[in-house]
This record gives C-alpha cells, structure tokens and sequence, in this order.
C-alpha cells in the first residue's frame, strides 16, 4: 500500500518519543503490504476496525495510540487521517475526518 501523509505520523512521533517505533514499525509493513480488501487488513491486524467510508482503525503499542486512515482498496493508497492518543481519539468521529 502506499500511505499519504507520512509527516502525520513524525509530527507525531516528535511529540510522543515512544510512538515512534511502532509507528515505524507499522508503516514498514503496511507500505510492504497489497491489501485488496478488509479481509487482507484483518488477517496481518486482527485488532483492526472497519468503519464506513473506508475508513480503518489500528491500535497502535497496545492501543495507546490510534491511527485512522482512509483506505482506497483499488489503487492501493491508504490516507492518514488521524493519529492520537486513545484519548484524542474518543474526542473526534473518525467516520468523517
């Protein structure tokens, strides 16, 4: 897949330290990855959530952090669309950012 707006997650990362690895870690193997459809997401993060408009949600180091991207399964792109702490994200509906 190839994922837009790699700055989110450094800006990010600068600001949360102990984000970074996993949120390298997880970039590496998504950016490796052809997903077709939310089949192939579950099957690599069985923890993952699917919402409407595309829009998936991974927990990040133990579900302190969330990721919300926005996926295009037919040309293999995958938008961030938020990156927070679990708190942040309780504030935001992550089926329309």
């Amino acid at each position: 897949m190839r994922i837009i707006a790699l700055s989110n997650l450094r800006e990010f990362w600068e600001k949360h330290p102990q984000a970074e690895i996993p949120m390298r870690t997880w970039y590496a193997e998504v950016s490796r990855s052809i997903w077709q459809n939310p089949t192939d997401i579950k099957r690599v993060h069985r923890q993952a959530s699917f919402l409407a408009n595309n829009r998936v949600i991974f927990n990040i180091k133990g579900n302190d952090y969330r990721l919300v991207v926005a996926v295009h399964y037919n040309r293999g792109l995958m938008y961030i669309r938020f990156v927070g702490t679990h708190a942040e994200y309780d504030r935001i509906d992550a089926t329309v950012i």
